[in-house]
């Protein structure tokens, strides 16, 4: 996919879903598969804090409860009050979950404000030297 227009808008039309009475930072990740399909989260917080999880890691855990098991590329949208504004980058421990599931330098990763303005990376620039799956021996 070279076109990640369809990706980030299904971000965006899930970002409506995200619950962040906390924070009001809401966000909202698409997860494009190596089946094709395209698989959606977003960030759910907690009144114990660490009990909240991040959108990237829904959307991942959505696409894996369906069988997935390798992602291509994951856009991310996220702002205040429901609104795209900033490039929300991902936090660390969504950068490990995306590790598990897809080849660093290939993984693209969209940060989005709409599917005019986006900026991309692969993981292995958001995360160098990685721990993965086959340092396991997987």
């Amino acid at each position: 996919m070279t076109d990640y227009k369809q990706l980030i808008q299904a971000a965006l039309d899930c970002m409506h879903n995200s619950y962040a009475p906390y924070s009001q930072y809401n966000v909202s990740a698409a997860v494009l598969c190596a089946s094709g399909k395209i698989y959606t989260g977003v960030n759910v917080e907690n009144a114990s804090y660490p009990a909240g999880i991040c959108a990237e890691r829904t959307a991942i855990s959505h696409a894996v409860a369906c069988g997935e098991k390798s992602i291509t590329a994951i856009a991310i949208v996220g702002g205040k009050n429901f609104t795209p504004s900033d490039y929300c980058t991902p936090c660390g421990i969504c950068r490990q979950v995306m590790r598990e599931f897809c080849d660093p330098t290939q993984l693209t990763v969209i940060i989005a404000r709409s599917t005019d303005d986006y900026k991309l990376m692969t993981l292995e620039q958001l995360l160098p030297e990685s721990f993965g799956p086959q340092m396991l021996g997987k």
